[in-house]
C-alpha cells in the first residue's frame, strides 16, 4: 500500500512540476513578447521621426531654391522696369521672397532642433544671410551668384547635415 501511495504522490509532484515549468515558460514568453513589442514600437517611432525629418529637409531645400529664384526675379524686375513700375512690382516680388525666407527660417529652426548649438548657429546665420540678400537684391546691381556665395556655403553644410541625419534618423 505504501508503494502505491508513493507512486501517486510522485505522480502529483511530477504533475505540479510540469505545471510550474509550463507556467514559467508562459511567463517568460509573455515577457519576451512584451520586449519585442516595445522594440517594434520604438522602431516605428524612429522611422516616423526620420520620415518627418526627411520631408522637412526636402521642404527646406525647396524653399532655399525658391528664394534664389525669387531673388533673381527681384533683380531682373529692378533692371527692366521704370521707377514707378519698380516700386509696385518689386514690392510684390520682395514680399513673396520675404515670405519664402520666413518659411525657410521656420523649417530651418525645426531642423536645427535635432542638432547641437554650433549647427543651430549655422542655421540662424544662413537664415539671416538669406534675409539680408533679399533686402539687398536689385539695389546693389550684383548678380544672384555673387549675392548667394556665402549663403551657398552655409546651405551646403545644412544640406550635408540633412543628408547625414536622414541616413541614421533623429535620436
Amino acid at each position: 500500500m505504501s508503494s502505491s501511495s508513493d507512486t501517486k504522490q510522485q505522480s502529483r509532484l511530477s504533475l505540479a512540476t510540469v505545471s510550474l515549468f509550463v507556467a514559467a515558460l508562459s511567463l517568460g514568453s509573455s515577457f519576451y513578447q512584451g520586449y519585442l513589442n516595445t522594440r517594434n514600437i520604438e522602431i516605428v517611432q524612429r522611422n516616423v521621426a526620420r520620415a518627418e525629418y526627411i520631408r522637412t529637409c526636402k521642404e527646406t531645400i525647396e524653399a532655399y531654391f525658391q528664394i534664389k529664384l525669387k531673388t533673381a526675379m527681384l533683380i531682373d524686375h529692378s533692371r527692366e522696369r521704370t521707377v514707378l513700375q519698380r516700386n509696385t512690382g518689386d514690392t510684390m516680388v520682395a514680399l513673396d521672397a520675404a515670405n519664402t525666407v520666413s518659411r525657410f527660417k521656420a523649417l530651418g529652426t525645426y531642423l536645427a532642433n535635432f542638432h547641437g548649438e554650433p549647427i543651430r548657429a549655422q542655421y540662424t546665420q544662413l537664415s539671416n544671410e538669406l534675409e539680408s540678400i533679399i533686402g539687398r537684391a536689385g539695389s546693389d546691381g550684383k548678380p544672384v551668384e555673387v549675392l548667394f556665395e556665402s549663403a551657398d556655403k552655409l546651405f551646403t553644410a545644412m544640406n550635408e547635415n540633412c543628408s547625414n541625419l536622414s541616413r541614421i534618423g533623429p535620436t
